[in-house]
Parts: C-alpha cells; structure tokens; sequence
C-alpha cells in the first residue's frame, strides 16, 4: 500500500504566535528578538509584513532595522512557544497515532491508515489546516507526498496557509527544477560541494552518478541520492514509542557573522535562556554544558565544561558557556554559527543537596531557582503580560543585596 505522509509547518510559528496574543502586531511589520537596545539581539521568527522588507530569521536586530526602521521587536516567550506547540500536536493526533515532531514548529504524520475515517491526504491536511486556524489562531502549510523528504519540500513550496500535494504521478515535474539546496539535509558545506560538482537542482542530484557521489560525500552522498530519486523510506514515528531525553540544546547560523565578545555574548544569552526554560518544562537539569562554534570557513570546534552542581537556572548555563568561549575562541575571529547544549542530564526530583544554612551563595541559588520558575509559570498563564526586560537580572541584584 503506498504510504500518504503529511508534513505541517506553522507559518512564523514565534512571531505567529505573538500576533494571536496580540493582534495590532499584525498590522504592523514585526519579530521575535533579543536585547533591543543593544541592537545585537537576533531575529528568531518575523510576521509576512516584515518579510516583505527581507527581514531574516537569525540576522541581528541591527541588520533588520537598516531595512526596516519601523520594526517593532518582540521578546520571545518560549513557553508559550511550548503550550501552543501542544495545542496543534493535540489536533495532529487526532487524525494518527503517528505523529513525530520535528521542532516545535513542524511535524510528520503518517495518515496511511487513516484515510478511510477521514478521507485522502489532500483532504486531511485541508482540513488540519481550517482546525489549527480556528482552535489555535495559527496558519500551516502542508505538503502531501508518500515519503517523509518529499512531504517536507511540499509543505516548504507554498506559505503561507497552503496545501501541496507530490505525487507518484507529478512528483518528478515539480520537485526536478528545485534548488539542490531545498533538499532536506543538504546544509551550507554540503550544497557548496554539490555545486562544485555541477549539481544545482534536486534532478541534477537524482540522475547524477551515485558512485561520484559516495567518492565526494561518502554516506552522506548515498543517502541524498536516494532522497533525490523518492526512495526514503523512514517511518514516521509513533507518539507511543519512548524517546529518551539525553541532551537539550540550542543553535543558530547567523545570517551575520559575530564580532567581538558583545555580539558572541548576546548570541549566548539568547541561547542558554532557551535550553534553560525547555529543561524546566521538562523537570531535567544538566551537569556539563557545551558549546560548538563553527566559522565562514566551517572551521568547527566542540568544547565541554562539567558543572559543579545540576542546574536549569539560565545564569549558570550561560557563564559556563561565555567560560568556554573565553578559554577556547580567539573574540576577534568571526562565528557564524554557535549552539549551547546542556548534556548529562539528571532528573530534577534526583538532585539532592544539603544547603547549609551558612551557605548564603546556594541559598541565592535557589531562590534565583525557584523566581525562574515562577516566571515560566506566570509567562504561561498571562502571556506577554510578564515581561522580563532585565527583571530577572534586577531581581538576583536585589536578592544579592539582601
């Protein structure tokens, strides 16, 4: 039986949810950022007005007000990120049990065995589309296909609110004249080499030699081969089988390269907040931290440091990181991409420590512990009503003092 694999997409996922928060902010060009003021904050998501300025996901703030002045910059709310993640994979599962998430902001589902109960896959994803419009206040673009690269390039052709359907019949006229690059897995190192090949389209790729291939990109080279030619079959997963938690990690290529300790700074702050709150939500803290920077020449280095307690307080987890740049990066060298990573996870529930009552510095922690928390608890009950904008920093000042 051939398989009916969908791919959903919500369209500026960040940036989408801000505007059902807050729906003036969609008249208005807009995006999720960092520190506004020191304007090396970057941009996480953009609304379709600030698109039409070619405001870019991972540009600085800076970049982005050159083109457009009138940008208004939004903080992030990753947990509300979070909650409204689980609201539409709520209304995926309804339709499957196969439903594996890929980010917050995309997923695949196997509908194969669901067609029957709810009709073909260009029916389901129309009407998953209406469902997540009205229940979530959200748009997504789903691509149809009968395999998980094909059903992504779909949901990738039309945005915003679209529905495309590759099939067996029509696959090879849409998908052969595609930038090489669009193909799943196909990164910046990868595509230059494929175009030194003379590969620039996704046909190019499948009619190409697979020997050459597997000479120049080794596995890798075999593998995207067979993508090329519609032949992936990797299941989807099932919402049933267990995934282990082993890291919580958090990257960005940045459309421009980070200079001097500021920038490569702000792009930390931004990176270790993220994986701190997503360690909190999932009641896991971690015991070394690591941190990966790559250059414009894909020069890469990956350097570790083990914590001296389990932390998902976000100050612990971006100092060590800043310690590791410092220690292993020369701050005049340009970084164009960076990820933060807590690793070695333990359960929240397993950490025990005896906090002495003399020990005023673990005592400071907990307390800067317990006021992250209550802020995830209130920014997901209230919104962009709580607003952090140096709160927290104001308040382990405060608590210092004390």
């Amino acid at each position: 039986m051939e398989r009916t694999i969908l791919h959903c997409d919500c369209n500026g996922f960040f940036a989408s949810v801000e505007c059902v928060l807050k729906p003036e902010l969609k008249n208005v060009p807009m995006a999720v950022g960092g520190d506004e003021e020191s304007r090396h904050g970057i941009i996480l998501a953009k609304n379709e007005l600030a698109k039409k300025f070619n405001i870019q996901t991972a540009e600085t703030i800076w970049q982005a007000k050159k083109k457009c002045p009138n940008l208004v910059i939004v903080p992030p709310h990753h947990d509300l990120y979070y909650q409204y993640s689980a609201r539409v994979m709520d209304i995926y599962k309804e339709y499957t049990d196969y439903v594996e998430s890929f980010g917050l902001d995309e997923a695949w589902l196997d509908v194969t065995g669901s067609r029957r109960l709810f009709g073909n896959g260009e029916k389901i994803a129309n009407e998953l589309r209406e469902r997540v419009k009205t229940e979530a206040g959200l748009t997504i673009s789903v691509g149809v296909s009968f395999c998980k690269v094909f059903a992504k390039l779909g949901s990738d052709y039309k945005k915003p609110d679209a529905t495309t359907v590759f099939s067996k019949e029509n696959w090879r006229d849409y998908i052969y004249p595609l930038p090489v690059r669009d193909l799943l897995y196909v990164g910046r190192k990868t595509g230059n080499e494929l175009e030194r090949l003379g590969i620039k389209t996704i046909g190019q790729l499948a009619l190409f030699d697979g020997r050459i291939l597997a000479e120049h990109l080794g596995k890798a080279g075999i593998m995207l081969h067979k993508y090329a030619n519609g032949l992936d079959d990797e299941p989807v997963k099932s919402i049933y089988e267990k995934r282990e938690v082993k890291s919580v990690g958090n990257g960005i290529t940045f459309r421009h390269d980070l200079l001097g300790e500021q920038e490569i700074k702000d792009g930390i702050y931004a990176l270790s907040d993220s994986i701190a709150a997503r360690m909190r939500r999932k009641h896991v803290k971690c015991t070394t931290v690591q941190v990966t920077i790559k250059d414009p020449q894909f020069k890469t280095i990956n350097r570790q440091k083990k914590l001296d307690a389990p932390t998902y307080v976000s100050r612990d987890i971006r100092e060590a990181a800043m310690d590791i740049v410092r220690k292993s990066w020369n701050l005049k060298l340009p970084i164009r991409m960076m990820s933060v990573t807590g690793t070695n996870l333990v359960g929240e529930s397993e950490v025990y420590e005896q906090v002495s009552l003399f020990d005023e510095e673990k005592k400071h922690d907990e307390k800067v512990e317990k006021f992250e928390k209550t802020v995830d608890s209130l920014k997901r009950r209230f919104g962009n009503i709580v607003s952090l904008g140096g709160g927290i920093e104001k308040y382990r000042g405060d608590i210092k003092k004390r």
